[in-house]
């Protein structure tokens, strides 16, 4: 399961067309992640590689602060309570059926994002999701998981798209990257905001697997290539792309829905799961969504969406400054069958993700005690609230221009 480093890398060229509905945010997103406050250039993935070596404890002590540049969120951050804060740092999960109950959730609590799952389109037509954001006193990140294949939101509304894989099969990288415009601007018509997609995993599984079909390829330089496409045109109709599931569910030995799953060493994650993650700049403005995955020689045992040194290999080897969320914390059995939702929420944000995402909804004024408990305590250190905070609120052009 090796992968021959020394062919050269396909060439892509970005071209990002950005929309004028999320100019703040790209100019925002550009600077924090691009600026490097010293002075000096960043490092080549070969360095950090060189430099920054994880080690395989599986703590939870935070991964390294970085600091950003750019336009200003100190403004806004102290205008909010402590609460407030926290909230931003949570994406839940709404009924696609009851836009007031998304809209009370943004009113009552003043969440930082909400997913939409399931089949249902009611909230994806007659301008619900406007009223639903107008309902909240900063940008809401609104989300979802529209990849294609068997993981579809606006089919009903618009019609299929293929899968990853049907895509990479069928398609050259420029049809791929107009595809991925024309979805994101049916989302981003529609009031969404944010696209848990591309799937930048590597898998040859057959296709009904738990990653499967959702993969571009077993051949990670054509997933790169072909994620960078799909990003592209996401971006190019104003919808945020989010890479996952870092860092590779797809030679994992089972299905983190239904278990925590091990992945190979990772060793063999850096010959090709990873690869997709290499030069992640080239990607532009997009998160990256953490897995729940054990991988020997990273997490100690730990799931990766709770392991300090997954973020630090994502951050310090990898050299991303976006914005990170993880997977699932709610419904996913390699979470819920060892952590309640306040305390897997809680580690998470220890351990250096920005936003946490359960998908099955409720239970926000229980999380956000906890969080705020575990703030008062120093438990969850202000640095950390307030690291996160800033990459969330850049993320959404909430900042004040510099």
């Amino acid at each position: 399961m090796t992968h021959d480093r020394s062919r050269p890398r396909r060439p892509f060229t970005l071209r990002l067309l950005l929309t004028a509905t999320v100019g703040a945010m790209v100019a925002a997103f550009f600077v924090a992640c691009d600026a490097d406050p010293t002075g000096d250039a960043a490092p080549t993935t070969t360095e950090r590689q060189s430099s920054a070596a994880p080690s395989s404890s599986g703590t939870t002590t935070p991964a390294p602060t970085s600091e950003t540049s750019g336009p200003d969120c100190a403004p806004v951050i102290e205008d909010m309570s402590a609460r407030q804060r926290l909230a931003q740092l949570v994406v839940v999960g709404v009924d696609p059926t009851d836009p007031a109950a998304a809209a009370r959730l943004l009113r009552n609590e003043g969440v930082g994002g909400i997913f939409i799952g399931g089949n249902d389109t009611t909230l994806f037509e007659g301008g619900a999701l406007d009223t639903v954001q107008e309902a909240a006193d900063l940008p809401v990140s609104i989300a979802v998981d529209d990849e294609g294949g068997r993981v579809q939101r606006i089919d009903d509304i618009v019609g299929s798209i293929p899968s990853a894989r049907e895509m990479a099969r069928s398609m050259t990288p420029d049809e791929v990257r107009a595809l991925g415009e024309k979805r994101g601007r049916q989302l981003r018509e529609r009031g969404v905001t944010v696209n848990y997609a591309p799937d930048t995993d590597v898998s040859d599984q057959p296709a009904g697997s738990v990653i499967g079909d959702r993969a571009f390829s077993a051949d990670p330089d054509v997933v790169r290539e072909y994620a960078l496409a799909f990003a592209e045109g996401l971006q190019a109709a104003g919808v945020f792309p989010v890479l996952k599931h870092f860092p590779g569910h797809g030679h994992a030995d089972g299905d983190s829905h239904q278990s925590l799953v091990t992945t190979p060493p990772l060793a063999e994650l850096r010959d090709n799961d990873l690869v997709p993650y290499e030069d992640i700049g080239d990607y532009g403005q997009v998160g990256v969504m953490i897995g729940h995955l054990n991988v020997p020689g990273l997490t100690g045992g730990a799931p990766s969406s709770l392991s300090a040194d997954v973020y630090r290999l994502l951050r310090a080897e990898y050299g991303f400054d976006g914005p990170v969320l993880t997977d699932d914390l709610g419904a996913m059995r390699a979470i819920a069958d060892s952590y309640s939702l306040p305390e897997a929420v809680l580690r998470a944000l220890q351990a250096g993700a920005d936003q946490a995402l359960w998908s099955s909804g409720g239970r926000t004024g229980e999380v956000l005690d906890r969080l705020e408990a575990a703030l008062d305590s120093g438990e969850l250190p202000e640095s950390r609230v307030r690291e996160a905070l800033a990459r969330v609120l850049l993320a959404k052009g909430a900042c004040e221009a510099g």
